[in-house]
């Protein structure tokens, strides 16, 4: 006889992929279903995506998980995690007003700099607990406001990428309280502050700023429309979800005090829970999953990215003869980098094919580079180079807040050499929990949470000592790998001088 029992449905939308899963209540995935997601870039520094054809792929998505799993009249509840930033907005009859920003958008660049010059940008930390940038919803309004004032004119809703999601399935416009705390909330109040608003010039959106609920509260129900698309039920509980960044923290079970979340992926993602608010230029303070909570994020565009570029763009043809032999790429070149890291190295490398921690003109580079280096020392250096700028953010949390241990996730968390290298780096132990889609996971918490099902969205249902793994640090490796940090850190110092000149050329 089949299974039955309540299910709940995460949604998962990142910056290439949508992605619905439908968990029991034990949280075990029972399918998943993916859609890739097309980027528009029109013009140099724009990253769009069509927000119509986004909730399509979407609704797609979510069909075929509720079909594979068999479990469709199941479904207790539904929710959804996205990538923060960038801006999704409506006009005043709630229809898409253009297309979708993404967070990898730098358009509003040269907006943050008069900010940062003027002493907005300190004066905007102070207030929202964090400084503008190119990406922010403040700075891309900014941008609309100059450059397509009369796009500007007909904006009638403020949203983030799963606020959207959220409407097109219930017809309810809303935020979340994490979410709201992406630019316009008071760090201290943890409110919507108008303050905010007109140091950016930005008061006549005031109307525009969506309704804030808790992430695990229901905000609306599947609408007869949405259930057409989704094999969704219609009236099934819509509940507000989170902010992806804090998502991927909450799934693997590092949302807390003590400990830092690592997310190893497109972004270096690095954050701790506070019961304080505690504001720092190296981090943004915004809000937990509570008003008296507060999530702490220390982040840059430059981590596992530029070891997939490395092996896609320098081992492509020996990774697709792999593939096509039905062999391990990975299991194939991991000795490789395991013997480099058994003998000395002068190779380094700085990760920032797509930004860093130092400033839009920070560009990546192989530096001691000798004509005996092989490949497995390059990938060495790179991996080296990713835990390295790892701990930038790491040690500015430790600076604040003092966590103790460390939670990884992301692709390279699950092999074993990245997690001990990560544990050699930081010098402190690393857990990694065995968690299949953590976000989507996370986006299921909330739902659960709202529902009944569980007390509270960080009510984790599973055995989470049982699903992970630790490593902790080697003593000698940890003080070697502290002397290169610091190598690694002199470098981009001495290079920042000359990264604008590299730029020029271009």
């Amino acid at each position: 006889m089949r299974e039955r029992g309540p299910c709940l449905l995460g949604i998962d939308n990142g910056l290439t992929v949508t992605k619905a899963v439908v968990f029991d209540a034990r949280g075990r995935p029972l399918a998943v279903a993916r859609r890739r997601l097309p980027q528009l870039m029109p013009r140099p520094r724009h990253v769009e995506r069509d927000m119509n054809q986004l909730w399509a792929a979407t609704a797609e998505a979510i069909s075929e998980a509720l079909a594979v799993s068999g479990r469709a009249e199941d479904i207790a509840a539904v929710a959804a995690t996205a990538h923060g930033d960038g801006l999704y907005l409506l006009d005043q009859d709630g229809a898409a007003l253009g297309p979708g920003v993404l967070s990898l958008d730098s358009r509003a660049a040269e907006q943050v700099a008069k900010w940062e010059a003027s002493g907005i940008s300190a004066r905007a930390l102070e207030l929202s607990g964090q400084m503008p940038h190119a990406s922010a919803p403040t700075a891309l309004l900014a941008w609309i406001r100059i450059h397509e004032p009369e796009r500007f004119a007909k904006i009638g809703h403020i949203l983030a990428c799963k606020d959207w999601l959220r409407y097109c399935l219930s017809g309810v416009i809303g935020t979340d309280l994490t979410e709201a705390s992406t630019c316009f909330t008071n760090v201290q109040t943890q409110d919507y502050d108008p303050g905010i608003l007109r140091l950016f010039g930005l008061e006549a959106l005031a109307h525009a700023l969506p309704p804030v609920s808790l992430p695990d509260a229901v905000v609306g129900h599947v609408t007869e429309a949405a259930s057409r698309l989704t094999g969704l039920r219609e009236g099934t509980p819509v509940v507000a979800g989170l902010h992806d960044v804090t998502a991927s923290a909450l799934g693997i079970g590092g949302h807390g005090a003590g400990r830092v979340a690592i997310v190893a992926g497109t972004y270096s993602i690095n954050e701790t829970v506070s019961n304080m608010a505690k504001t720092d230029p190296r981090w943004f303070c915004r809000n937990g999953l509570r008003k008296g909570e507060w999530n702490n994020m220390s982040i840059s565009p430059a981590s596992a990215a530029n070891y997939d570029w490395f092996l896609d763009t320098l081992c492509g043809d020996d990774r697709a003869k792999a593939e096509a032999a039905g062999e391990s790429f990975h299991a194939l070149i991991t000795p490789g980098i395991e013997a480099a890291f058994q003998r000395p190295s002068t190779l380094m490398f700085h990760p920032y094919l797509f930004g860093s921690p130092h400033g839009a003109g920070a560009s990546a580079s192989f530096l001691g580079l000798r004509g005996w280096h092989d490949r497995g020392d390059m990938l060495r250096a790179v991996i080296e180079g990713i835990a390295f700028n790892h701990r930038i953010h790491v040690d500015a949390l430790r600076d604040g807040f003092r966590p103790e241990t460390a939670m990884l996730t992301g692709g390279i968390s699950r092999n074993p050499l990245f997690a001990q290298v990560f544990a050699d780096v930081l010098d402190m132990a690393v857990t990694v929990t065995a968690t299949e889609e953590p976000a989507a996971w996370a986006a299921a918490l909330c739902a659960g949470s709202g529902v009944g099902l569980f007390d509270s969205p960080t009510a984790d249902p599973r055995d989470l000592a049982a699903l992970g793994k630790t490593w902790q640090p080697d003593p000698a490796r940890s003080r070697e790998m502290a002397g290169r940090y610091r190598l690694h850190c002199d470098l981009a110092a001495s290079l920042a001088s000359l990264w604008p000149q590299l730029e020029a050329l271009a």
